[in-house]
């Protein structure tokens, strides 16, 4: 029998495990070593229940957002649990994304009632209540290039594997799985820094958790977590049933995939039948000896995320809003790779045309409600060598807005973070202060927006000198391909990536560079990313 929770409750106990996973992300951020999670708050908190379903997600990164509960159902090879256990893992192949997202688990228990006795022999043993999770993008986690986001061929390439294993056992470290993590990275004090800061936000998770558990009584937490799950399975099918049935198709592609010329082109059939959704991946580009492969469970992220952005902004973000989507991803293509294929840039990029096309063919169901596409890349810089200030081995990982597609309402957002990315550009002050870098120009790229009635946002222009010899990673994308406008509306510009040198007799040389590419740079050098603009909408 289904218990009625009354909705003032619902939404109460919502926002309580909503602030949970807020409150373990202020955590992660304040006490982090690295400006990737510090400044640019580049990780997700998440609350499960004891079934390992997404009870709330923190305002963080939406490639997160159907991935995160895979991670929990994968450390499910741990049991049985102790008090006090974290599992570790960033295996895309066991519940990850790519391989520097470092994503821990914790199980949480009931707090302890009492000791047992001859007549309650059970009193006093730990009853498991659910999971607290955090996924953290670590600036370098190994691989063959600096930033571990490399124009890789297959994954073993692109860094450390971890399957998922305990770094805490009862409370305990487990310092073998920590120092075999700190050897294979290039920056180990930075990494135990940053590690140290999510075991940090895993505890708060499971303290708060805990106490609410413990404030509600067992039976109305569970009651209550159930009910939340449904709600957000009824909100869900409720927004699908006032879209019109029926096929949609829709076909976009990624630029190439860094080892040749060739675009690779993702295709989506989106069906609506009342309150239900199917999304057909059927005729996307098989996976390629390249980083662009995405694995399954970052291609549903990209689905959910679109659904997402259809419902109420006060809808709850659980396991309930993704009941009513099924899904047909082709095994070994681009949206459902198989291992060893390299995925460093399917996370990054693939997530992005992918929203690409599901939004395109969302478009054709809802016209007069989607904008027109974004940037559609994040723009991934890394770098990394031996600081000349200090002697010390350095690593840093950014990534750049770009124009947001205008809208049925208003035109789009110029230099911003758009859909799978949500988070800050990490200031320029903290940069120079951290890395053998100096920032000399962060600007509106004027004119790159798309023509229209709404015109399309404009992308940024970023110039970044490096003050000593590095190993330098673009992987980007809408280089070739533009950001596509809606009825009549003009694409936004494509993006251009640019080297510059200084020249002997005092001039300076300008390198065109591909939109994936692993080059060093000498002391001087300027690499210069301009971003797209996004789409406009309608004839202007």
């Amino acid at each position: 029998m289904t218990t009625v929770i009354d909705p003032a409750r619902l939404a109460i106990f919502d926002s309580l495990v909503g602030s949970i996973a807020e409150e373990m992300g202020a955590t992660l951020r304040h006490t982090a070593l690295s400006p990737n999670i510090k400044e640019r708050q580049d990780y997700s908190c998440a609350v499960f229940d004891v079934d390992g379903q997404l009870l709330a997600q923190a305002a963080h990164i939406p490639v997160h957002l159907g991935a995160m509960p895979e991670s929990v159902g994968a450390v499910e090879r741990l049991a049985p649990w102790a008090p006090g256990d974290i599992a570790i893992l960033n295996d895309p192949y066991l519940g990850g994304t790519h391989l520097p997202d470092v994503t821990m688990v914790s199980p949480v228990f009931e707090e302890s009632k009492g000791k047992p006795s001859r007549k309650s022999p059970r009193a006093g043993k730990p009853r498991l209540l659910g999971f607290v999770a955090s996924r953290a993008h670590q600036a370098d986690i190994g691989g063959m290039a600096p930033g571990s986001i490399p124009v890789a061929t297959e994954l073993i390439q692109e860094g450390l594997i971890i399957p998922p294993v305990r770094l805490y056992r009862g409370g305990a470290l487990v310092w073998e799985t920590l120092e075999l993590i700190l050897r294979n990275v290039r920056t180990p004090d930075e990494r135990r820094g940053d590690l140290d800061a999510q075991v940090a936000a895993q505890r708060v998770g499971a303290r708060r958790m805990q106490a609410l558990a413990a404030r509600l009584g067992r039976r109305a937490f569970d009651q209550t977590a159930a009910a939340l799950l449904n709600y957000g399975e009824r909100i869900a099918r409720a927004a699908i049933a006032d879209l019109p049935d029926g096929t949609y198709h829709f076909e976009d592609a990624l630029d190439d995939d860094g080892h040749t010329t060739e675009p690779v082109p993702i295709v989506a059939a989106l069906t609506i039948a009342g309150q239900g959704m199917h999304l057909d991946f059927t005729g996307s580009a098989a996976q390629r000896a390249a980083s662009i492969n995405a694995v399954a469970a970052v291609t549903r992220s990209a689905c959910y995320y679109v659904l997402r952005c259809l419902l109420p902004p006060e809808a709850p973000t659980n396991s309930g809003l993704f009941r009513p989507i099924s899904f047909l991803l082709p095994e070994g293509s681009v949206v459902n790779a198989h291992p060893p294929a390299a995925v460093a840039a399917g996370n990054v990029e693939t997530s992005q045309r992918i929203v690409d096309v599901v939004w395109g063919a969302m478009a054709l169901a809802l016209p007069d409600r989607m904008p027109a596409a974004s940037s559609g890349t994040m723009n991934n810089l890394t770098a990394g060598g031996i600081d000349p200030r200090n002697g010390q081995p350095w690593a840093y990982y950014e990534t750049s807005g770009g124009g947001l597609g205008g809208g049925p309402e208003a035109p789009g957002l110029s230099a911003a973070h758009s859909h799978m990315t949500n988070t800050l550009n990490t200031p320029a002050e903290a940069l120079e202060l951290a890395y053998p870098m100096r920032v000399l120009e962060n600007s509106i790229r004027r004119g790159s927006g798309g023509r229209g009635q709404q015109p399309g946002g404009n992308g940024l222009i970023r110039r970044t000198q490096f003050l000593g010899p590095a190993t330098v990673t673009i992987i980007s994308e809408r280089r070739i391909r533009a950001p596509w406008g809606l009825h009549g509306g003009g694409d936004g510009q494509p993006g251009r990536n640019t080297l510059e040198r200084a020249q002997p007799d005092g001039s300076v040389k300008e390198d065109r560079l591909p939109g994936k590419i692993v080059f060093p740079v000498e002391a001087g050098d300027v690499v210069r990313l301009e971003t797209p603009g996004g789409g406009g909408m309608g004839v202007g």
